[in-house]
């Protein structure tokens, strides 16, 4: 990835919207939609959608290439790998093979080449830039995180109702919810009524 800085808007299908970072931009891509009961969060419905997705920061990588229905296909598999890991990651449940065949698969490919652009103080993609390159940037990235330090760092906003997955990157590894803007702050109300009523 080519910098730190992760995280997106999320939009509720009911209303509403709240900035997550999951902490990593294959996380971040998790949230793009899904199946099931999460149908209803669906953002890429045409390929350009993801075109789209893909060129936001921090990834960056403005395909060079058309985008096919194929690639799309493969983008939703990459995504819903990545958020059955996560998941099982963050309950400390083994990973499935179908996920994990699904994560390899997709980091086979190529990624994404970094180049200097400008006066070589600056980073962009080297041409062509392919959707399955950055297809397998993520997947890579989703290995590096199952793997290296922060593999035990997977969590589960600590709130009831919220199914957000995310890797605490943070020094003491103290981070309990999705946002405190969202589920933070909703604790916080509920604790200070609990108090008041007692």
């Amino acid at each position: 990835m080519r910098t730190n800085a992760t995280g997106r808007v999320l939009h509720d299908p009911k209303g509403g919207s709240f900035r997550f970072d999951a902490g990593a931009v294959c996380l971040d891509f998790a949230y793009t939609g899904g199946e099931g009961r999460y149908a209803v969060f669906e953002t890429l419905h045409e390929p350009t959608d993801l075109v789209e997705w893909l060129a936001q920061p921090p990834l960056d990588a403005v395909v060079t290439a058309p985008v096919t229905a194929d690639d799309l296909v493969a983008a939703k598999t990459l995504r819903q790998a990545i958020w059955e890991a996560a998941r099982a990651r963050a309950a400390r449940r083994p990973l499935s093979a179908e996920a994990v065949a699904a994560v390899n698969r997709a980091a086979a490919s190529p990624p994404l080449v970094p180049e200097l652009t400008g006066n070589g103080t600056a980073i962009g993609w080297a041409a062509p830039v392919l959707a399955s390159q950055a297809l397998s940037t993520m997947a890579r990235e989703m290995i590096k995180l199952l793997s290296g330090p922060l593999a035990e760092r997977f969590r589960e906003c600590a709130s009831e109702t919220c199914p957000l997955v995310f890797v605490d990157s943070s020094r003491p590894g103290a981070r309990r919810w999705c946002s405190m803007e969202r589920c933070g702050n909703r604790h916080k109300v509920r604790a200070l009524r609990a108090r008041r009523t007692t």
